[in-house]
């Protein structure tokens, strides 16, 4: 085998990048079959035992939330997410490059949002019950807020990997 087809070993970064995206992922998937056991309970509990629990609503919305925020920010990582990478394709080169360092500044942007609102909404139920369920009412902004710090996080990863890359002849 020959050095150019051997492929290089990640950057510790990467792999820290990537475990932790593996990370969220296995939490997205964890929070999916919680869903769906919590809604074959529902479902059980009201239809065949007559006794509907009243638990299963919000712990359904926590974990749909924890699904979904966890999932997005994995997407970020791997380069997933909504873009419009279509434009940056039809330009030239050194335009091709902003347009590409723009895009990780705008999901970072986005994920800071989404994580100090998350935040701010989460401390500020704390104190509220959920009815029917042990929980702070706000803890469904628990997973929003800690997907928004991973977008951020992700996002930036990437705007290292697009500033990092060499310009190409055609781009000097």
């Amino acid at each position: 085998m020959s050095e150019e087809s051997t492929p290089l070993p990640a950057a510790p970064l990467q792999r820290g990048m990537d475990l932790l995206s593996n990370a969220a992922i296995a939490v997205a998937v964890a929070a999916l079959l919680g869903l769906v056991a919590v809604q074959g309970w529902q479902v059980i509990a009201r239809y065949v035992i007559n006794d509907s629990p009243s638990w299963t609503e919000p712990v359904t919305v926590l974990l749909l939330a924890t699904a979904m925020s966890l999932g997005a920010a994995a997407g970020v990582h791997t380069n997933r997410h909504f873009g419009f990478f279509l434009l940056a394709d039809a330009v030239g080169p050194r335009l091709h490059r902003l347009l590409h360092a723009v895009s990780p500044l705008v999901v970072a942007a986005i994920g800071a949002v989404m994580a100090y609102w998350g935040a701010v909404l989460l401390l500020d139920g704390l104190d509220i019950r959920i009815a029917g369920a042990a929980m702070p009412q706000s803890i469904g902004y628990l997973p929003l807020s800690l997907g928004g710090v991973l977008m951020v996080v992700f996002a930036l990863y990437r705007l290292f990997l697009v500033l990092r890359a060499p310009l190409t002849d055609e781009a000097r």
